[in-house]
């Protein structure tokens, strides 16, 4: 259609245009979801789990994000929404945000340690994560070391199902109800361990309608645990006040939390504490797989809360969360290396001071209208390989320009040397 948005909103320049199609660059993508939202022709759409993979699994765990109870518009129980996947044909629910409270706890815990290097830097967002391994590296040493309550949830759900019940846990699927594509991209490619405990996604979108069908049938039952803290989670401040630290920073909107990074990584923020980095506009009840307006669910959530009691966790449970060795990372969190010019150094080299030579040539417009997102991703695509200086609109003017020239030039040279006829 000749759009430029999503090249021209992805944070990390991992889009391209090339033969009217739009080519995404693996290495560079975060999965943030951005030009998922930006595109007026709906041209992309996040890859998840259909609600039939369930049936896949002899036994079906639903673990609904927070951010699922602010879709809602006339439903302000929470155990109605809870009750409904139930009805769905899941066996158990069990509640990110109650999982969410652990992970709380544990960074409380990790703030007190001395030498705990700061700001510490949320780990619940992949997106974000992603976003630090490939524009933030230096930063990657900031980040909690403690898996998302996506993943304690669901190895908490699967070992309480298999001990009431007495069944295996390979016949167990747990199953997370998303507001985002990136947290389907950590199921299958998890940052900072071996695998994930989850074993899909089903997004919001896909599921909200059945929910609504089943919501208001029946009594519903009693099943929710999680407090007013862990349900705060699916907005914007929710992790960090759960913490109960003053000296932090939330901030949503991936190119929001682009430029605190900036200031970070510039050791300009070096006395704050922690530093609450969301991807998506108001928290995860702005992603984009979510069905309701991002302010109307987060007024939602904050009604919510208030009819929640807040709940800590008791002696016995605090020492449990505190010796469980499994919700820690299991390995280091490694830069993401982008695409280089060259295996070789000195090829490497030789192309980078052509890439210079090229850049400079362009016109410095950043129009997009070529299909890079940058003059400069232009002269890198160009020197990759990918790409031609003619792909430049301003390029192949010129170009055009020059051969009506040399047309016009040359038909009249001509004329002046054609023969009159005796």
């Amino acid at each position: 259609m000749g759009c430029t948005n999503c090249i021209k909103r992805c944070p990390t320049e991992a889009i391209r245009v090339r033969d009217g199609k739009a080519v995404i660059i693996k290495e560079r993508c975060i999965d943030c979801g951005e030009c998922i939202l930006v595109c007026p022709y709906h041209a992309k759409t996040a890859v998840t789990d259909p609600l039939s993979a369930i049936n896949n699994y002899r036994y079906k765990i639903a673990l609904p994000a927070p951010s699922l109870y602010g879709q809602f518009k006339n439903i302000d129980d929470i155990d109605k929404v809870l009750s409904a996947l139930i009805e769905l044909g899941f066996d158990d629910v069990y509640e990110v945000a109650r999982a969410a409270e652990y992970v709380s706890y544990l960074v409380r815990e990790t703030l007190k340690k001395p030498g705990c290097k700061k700001p510490l830097i949320s780990s619940a967002c992949p997106a974000v994560v992603r976003l630090i391994q490939v524009r933030f590296p230096e930063l990657i040493g900031n980040i909690v070391r403690i898996a998302s309550p996506m993943e304690i949830g669901a190895q908490l759900a699967r070992d309480r199902f298999c001990r009431d019940h007495g069944v295996s846990p390979d016949e167990v699927g747990v199953f997370f109800i998303t507001p985002c594509a990136a947290k389907m991209t950590s199921i299958r490619n998890p940052i900072g361990n071996e695998k994930s405990y989850v074993n899909g996604a089903i997004s919001m979108l896909e599921i909200y309608r059945h929910i609504l069908e089943r919501a208001d049938k029946g009594e519903a039952k009693k099943l929710q645990r999680a407090g007013s803290s862990g349900v705060r989670w699916a907005i914007t401040n929710g992790e960090s006040r759960s913490l109960g630290v003053e000296n932090y920073l939330a901030v949503d909107g991936i190119h929001n939390v682009i430029s605190v990074l900036e200031e970070i990584e510039n050791n300009k923020l070096a006395d704050l504490d922690y530093f609450e980095g969301l991807n998506c506009v108001g928290g995860c009840v702005g992603g984009p797989l979510t069905f309701e307006n991002s302010y109307v669910a987060n007024s939602r959530i904050r009604r919510l809360v208030k009819g929640i009691e807040s709940k800590a966790l008791d002696e016995a449970e605090a020492e449990y969360v505190k010796s469980n060795t499994r919700w820690k990372l299991e390995k280091n969190i490694m830069e993401k290396t982008v695409l280089k010019l060259d295996t070789d150094i000195e090829a490497a080299i030789k192309k980078m001071k052509e890439l210079e030579v090229i850049n400079a040539s362009l016109p410095g417009l950043d129009c997009g209208s070529c299909g890079s997102p940058s003059c400069r991703a232009l002269a890198e695509d160009i020197v990759r390989g990918d790409a031609s200086e003619l792909d430049c609109i301003f390029k192949l003017r010129e170009k055009v320009k020059k051969l009506a020239r040399e047309m016009i030039e040359l038909s009249e040279k001509q004329i002046h040397t054609r023969k009159e006829p005796d």
